[in-house]
């Protein structure tokens, strides 16, 4: 199976929205009915959003096997605020969003050519998946040791909670990826900014801290103004990258698709933990891609929540949850979904095309039961 890579996503979108398109032409003309079968359900004489019951067509119409009453457990990027600054944009999916994805909260972020995320740290450890361009991460650990690193497509990072970070977007068009933290209540918005907190410290005090006149300081731009800020494009990294200061003796990058994945006739899965990615102690992942008319087996997680990310195509996920509940939803690409510890969930592909999505749990290994 060759990997999903720009083109893939590039393509999978031209056809999502050739189905969207055609879909809503057919819809104009016979909107979907809410009857699964001749004598079940019935017409809709006063139609809704005909287009958006196309997409969800196991929930308009469900299986019989569904029933029961289930909180919903998806929530695509595309219906999330953006925030947009001079050096790119970010969007994100919380427990305020999806209210069962308690353990974990997702962020979609773009950043320009040269554009910056600005040094920050916060309390939840971060972990990143690239499925777009390239990117220089920096990280300063506990005893001020330096990690400076250029990722691209397929490469993850992980930051532990309270290790100031930083990342730019490289030549020639800076990077789009997905951040996932370890707490369904995160915001993205309440990060830590080197900018903040030196704007609210005396002038006086930052020059006797660091040793320096007073006069340096007091000119900090509004961190509102930097956050994700344009900057010139650097260049590349050498042998002098971290200018005499001591390298951190931990990898905070790891090259996932770098990894043999385990293949079977539906698909491949890439598995990375911290069997594998040492850093990444509480956040594991999963790159899993079913093939066309394939199917992710029956299972469960015994002891932690899956976070879901649809990186493109379309799937569709049966959930269920004990005591008689069961409930079928449907995906397209920039989707994301929270499937809690023990409910047993599948995932089936359509005919085309070919299904690429992201399995996070709060975990540092990926328990799973088939």
């Amino acid at each position: 199976m060759s990997e999903f890579s720009r083109r893939d996503i590039l393509s999978t979108a031209v056809a999502a929205g050739a189905v969207i398109t055609a879909t809503a032409a057919q819809s104009a003309e016979s909107p979907p009915e809410p009857s699964r079968a001749p004598g079940v359900g019935g017409t809709d004489p006063v139609p809704g959003d005909a287009v958006r019951e196309a997409q969800n067509p196991d929930l308009l119409n469900p299986p019989a096997t569904d029933s029961g009453t289930l909180p919903n457990l998806r929530f695509s990027f595309a219906d999330a605020h953006v925030r947009q600054s001079s050096g790119g944009w970010t969007r994100q999916v919380t427990a305020r969003e999806l209210g069962v994805s308690k353990s974990i909260a997702g962020v979609n972020m773009r950043l320009n050519a040269g554009g910056i995320r600005e040094l920050h740290w916060r309390k939840q450890a971060e972990w990143s998946y690239m499925p777009y361009g390239t990117a220089r991460i920096t990280a300063i650990d506990p005893e001020g040791r330096n990690f400076v690193d250029d990722v691209g497509v397929g490469d993850l990072w992980y930051f532990p909670g309270g290790v100031p970070h930083s990342i730019q977007g490289l030549g020639p068009d800076g990077c789009e990826f997905l951040l996932v933290f370890d707490d369904g209540d995160f915001d993205e918005d309440s990060t830590f900014l080197l900018s903040d907190w030196f704007k609210h410290v005396p002038s006086e005090v930052l020059g006797k801290n660091f040793g320096v006149p007073a006069t340096l300081f007091g000119h900090t731009p509004d961190p509102r103004e930097l956050y994700i800020f344009k900057a010139p494009i650097p260049g590349p990294l050498g042998p002098d990258r971290l200018m005499g200061a001591e390298p951190a003796p931990q990898n905070f990058s790891h090259h996932m698709l770098a990894q043999e994945p385990i293949r079977t006739k539906s698909g491949t899965v890439r598995i990375t933990d911290s069997s594998i990615f040492p850093a990444s102690k509480n956040i594991a992942a999963a790159l899993v891609e079913v093939e066309p008319g394939g199917m992710r087996e029956l299972h469960w997680h015994p002891n932690t929540d899956e976070w879901q990310y649809y990186i493109s195509g379309t799937a569709r996920m049966g959930v269920f949850a004990a005591n008689g509940q069961a409930r079928t939803f449907d995906f397209l690409a920039a989707m994301s979904a929270t499937s809690p510890s023990l409910w047993v969930t599948t995932s089936r592909t359509p005919a085309q095309p070919r299904c690429a999505s992201w399995r996070c749990s709060r975990a540092a290994i990926m328990p799973t039961c088939h």
